[in-house]
């Protein structure tokens, strides 16, 4: 298991790397990583991820209340702490606002076409999640009954959430909704969309399957 200082480490280390490849400007998005004793590292509300420094970051318990921290925490820690709860494999979520994939959320569209055999075997599918406002009970509802199932979500007129064994998962599962975003906006550019047959998804979802096993593997050992 990883110390708090290297959770710490990890978590500045990922946040520049949003703000950097443009994934979160200004005082966007989030971070957290759920540590040893069950509390949740997470970085700060308003303070820009390209800034953030070790000693910055909070500690809340499981139920959002602050533990440690000079910072405020973020209001958007009610989302963390859902996928939390519902999610016992889950050690890291990060929130964010990657342009192309948050352009298809703000227009009402789910990245869940099959375009991307690499879509398809890393996240399977990306849903939307319906409007709420950031923040609020209401958003955590809206993600509630999507959690369980997929690793990466759109929120309408908000942004994408993903989530992962660690941070270093829940970071790439982000890189790779937007990347599939931009794959998409080019074949709506194209006027066509030519999707993997049926009979080749359900190939793809067994390739998962493993793919999924191999990472609980070498994220928590063999049992």
């Amino acid at each position: 298991m990883k110390t708090e200082q290297q959770h710490r480490e990890e978590i500045v280390r990922f946040g520049k790397m949003l703000h950097q490849t443009g994934l979160v400007a200004a005082t966007d998005g989030n971070l957290s990583a759920r540590l040893e004793n069950g509390d949740i590292l997470c970085t700060p509300t308003v303070m820009s991820k390209g800034l953030i420094e070790v000693d910055d970051l909070v500690i809340v318990n499981r139920q959002g209340k602050k533990l440690s921290g000079s910072r405020g925490v973020s209001s958007e820690i009610a989302m963390h702490l859902l996928i939390y709860d519902k999610r016992s494999d889950v050690g890291a979520v990060v929130h964010a606002h990657p342009p192309t994939a948050t352009g298809f959320a703000a227009a009402g569209l789910a990245l869940d076409r099959a375009l991307c055999a690499e879509l398809i075997v890393t996240l399977g599918s990306v849903p939307l999640a319906s409007y709420e406002t950031p923040g609020t009970p209401e958003l955590a509802a809206a993600l509630a009954p999507l959690v369980p199932d997929h690793d990466a979500i759109l929120m309408a007129n908000h942004g994408v959430v993903t989530y992962g064994a660690d941070l270093l998962n829940a970071y790439m599962n982000m890189e790779t909704v937007e990347h599939f975003a931009k794959i998409a906006l080019v074949t709506h550019l194209l006027g066509r969309q030519q999707t993997i047959s049926d009979q080749h998804v359900d190939k793809l979802r067994e390739i998962r399957t493993k793919y999924l096993a191999h990472n609980h593997v070498m994220s928590h050992g063999k049992d």
